[in-house]
């Protein structure tokens, strides 16, 4: 999860680029983290493994770190983290852990039935 200084400047302010082909991103996911801790990291490595193997292609994934802006914890109410907020499809959906659970992200996020 090492970022370049123009990705934790996006990162700080809640950006992050956009995919090329925007229809392609069918799942806009955001995670929410507080610094590079290893709980930070493990949800993140987690979360891409869980999209490369069952969204691969289709989705987008913006990491918040709260460390450098904590009020962007606000718009979407985060009293925990990590947090991933599932953005799109509507509803919005949120899982909160490190998501080393895969079979409940994949539920919570309705990618496979309960």
């Amino acid at each position: 999860m090492k970022v370049s200084k123009k990705q934790s400047r996006q990162k700080a302010n809640g950006l992050s680029e956009q995919p090329d082909n925007e229809d392609a991103a069918n799942w806009n996911l955001r995670l929410y983290v507080a610094g590079q801790t290893p709980r930070s990291m493990t949800a993140f490595k987690n979360l891409n493994d869980i999209c490369e193997q069952y969204l691969k292609g289709k989705y987008h994934i913006e990491v918040v770190d709260l460390m450098e802006n904590p009020t962007l914890a606000r718009g979407d109410q985060i009293l925990a983290i990590p947090t991933l907020v599932r953005k799109l499809p509507q509803p919005i959906r949120k899982i909160i852990g490190d998501l080393s659970n895969t079979e409940r992200v994949l539920v919570g996020l309705d990618i496979q039935p309960r």
